[in-house]
C-alpha cells in the first residue's frame, strides 16, 4: 500500500490539548505508512499559532489558511485547492469550526474524513453553543469519529451519530518529551520546603471550571499561608478570574502566568497539579503532569476517573465539593511520603496506558481502514 497523505486541520485556539495532541500525532506515526500534514486557519495577526510553528520545526509540512472573522465559507474551497494540490487522502478535523469546514471540503473532494472530538464547551455562549450545534450535525457526515475518552464516546451516540461510525482511541502523551524534560534540571519554580506549589495548566475557559479551583486554594490559604497557587493558560475567562482572585485573601498567593511554551519546565518545580473541570476528555495535561511524576487531584467527573484511581494514582473529591478538594490538597502537601507513592503510581499508569505511539499505531492503522473501502 502507498504512503497515505492525511492532513490535519484545526482552527487553533491557543496552544492546549488539541493541539498539542496533532503534534504526538505526527511526532510518533510511522512515516514509512503515513505522510502527516497540518493546515490552520489563520484569524487575526495576533493568534496563537504555536501548533504551527512546531509541526513544521518537526520537519512536517504545515499550510495556513487566512480567514476572515470567526468563520468565513471561503475557506472551504481554499481547504478544496490545498486538498487537491497536495494529493490528500483524508482529512482529519479538530473542533467545531474545523469539523463543519473540513468536512465540506472532504466532500467536495471526494475524499475520507475523520473527526476527533477533544471535548464540548459548556459556556453561554449562544454563538459559540451554534458552532457547537452544527458541529454536531456535521459529525454525523463523518466517515469515522473517533472519540479519545469514552464519555467523549457517550456523547457521540446522544447525538445520534452511527455505531458503526465511532472508533474509540484513548487519548495518548508523549512520553519521548516528558523523558527529556524530566533530565533537565530547571532553576524556575524549584521545590522548596518554604512554600508549596499548586499549579493548574490549560485553557481559562467555562467548562474548565478554574474559578472553583481558586475557591479551594483560598479554603487552603486560610490555614496554612505556605502555599501559591499557579494558573498557567490563557482564556475567556482569565480577566473575570483575575479580578475575583483579587478581591480574595490570598491574593498575592495566586498567579496568572498566561500561556506559556515552557509548560512542562514549569511543572518541574510543583509540589502539586489539580483540575476542577466539569467536562473533559482524558486531560493531556493531566496526564503530562502524572507522566512528570507529579501528585495529582481532581474532582470526580468522567475522564478525569480514567487517570485518578482515588488513593492509588491520586485524590478526588465530588464535583463542586470545595472543602473536600482542599482535604485531597493537605494531604499530599503535607505527607511527602503519601504523596510520592501516589505520584509514582500514577507515572506508571501514564506510561502503561496512554501512550502516543499506542494512540499512533491505532489511527495508522485507522487510516488504512478507511483508505480500503474507498478501494
Amino acid at each position: 500500500m502507498r504512503k497515505i497523505n492525511v492532513l490535519q486541520f484545526i482552527c487553533p485556539a491557543g496552544f492546549y490539548g488539541a493541539e498539542m495532541w496533532i503534534l504526538a500525532l505526527a511526532k510518533n506515526i510511522d512515516t514509512h505508512s503515513i505522510n502527516c500534514k497540518l493546515a490552520i486557519t489563520r484569524e487575526s495577526e495576533v493568534q496563537n499559532i504555536e501548533v504551527y510553528n512546531r509541526f513544521q520545526s518537526l520537519g512536517f509540512d504545515a499550510y495556513q489558511i487566512n480567514m476572515r472573522g470567526r468563520f468565513d465559507p471561503r475557506v472551504i474551497y481554499k481547504l478544496l485547492r490545498l486538498i487537491k494540490e497536495k494529493k490528500i487522502d483524508i482529512i482529519h478535523t479538530h473542533g467545531y469550526k474545523s469539523d463543519i469546514l473540513g468536512l465540506a471540503a472532504a466532500r467536495l473532494a471526494g475524499i475520507k474524513a475523520i473527526a476527533t472530538p477533544h471535548g464540548f464547551e459548556n459556556s453561554k455562549d449562544m454563538k459559540l453553543q451554534l458552532f457547537i450545534r452544527f458541529g454536531c450535525m456535521a459529525l454525523k457526515r463523518f466517515d469515522r469519529v473517533v472519540p479519545l475518552s469514552e464519555e467523549l464516546r457517550t456523547d457521540m451516540a446522544r447525538i445520534k451519530i452511527k455505531p458503526a461510525k465511532i472508533k474509540l482511541i484513548d487519548n495518548g502523551v508523549d512520553l519521548g518529551e516528558i523523558e527529556i524534560e524530566r533530565k533537565i534540571w530547571s532553576s524556575q519554580f524549584l521545590r522548596n520546603e518554604s512554600e508549596k506549589k499548586i499549579v493548574y495548566i490549560g485553557q481559562v475557559a467555562s467548562r474548565k471550571n478554574v474559578i472553583d479551583l481558586i475557591k479551594t486554594f483560598d479554603l487552603l490559604y486560610k490555614e496554612h499561608q505556605d502555599v501559591r497557587l499557579i494558573i498557567i493558560g490563557d482564556g475567556p475567562k482569565r480577566a473575570e478570574l483575575e479580578i475575583y482572585a483579587r478581591s480574595l485573601a490570598s491574593s498575592s498567593k495566586i498567579e496568572f502566568l498566561g500561556y506559556r511554551d515552557d509548560r512542562l519546565t514549569l511543572l518541574k518545580g510543583i509540589d502539586l497539579f489539580c483540575m476542577t473541570s466539569s467536562l473533559e476528555g482524558i486531560p493531556r495535561c493531566m496526564m503530562e503532569a502524572m507522566a512528570m511524576g507529579i501528585p495529582v487531584t481532581a474532582f470526580n467527573i468522567p475522564g478525569i476517573d480514567k487517570l485518578i484511581i482515588h488513593e492509588q494514582t491520586g485524590l478526588m473529591a465530588d464535583f463542586g465539593d470545595t472543602e473536600g478538594l482542599k482535604e485531597c490538597w493537605k494531604r499530599l502537601l503535607y505527607d511527602s511520603e503519601f504523596a510520592g507513592e501516589l505520584a509514582q503510581n500514577a507515572r506508571n499508569h501514564v506510561i502503561n496506558n496512554y501512550s502516543a505511539k499506542r494512540m499512533s499505531d491505532q489511527y495508522m492503522k485507522l487510516y488504512q481502514e478507511v483508505m480500503l473501502e474507498s478501494v
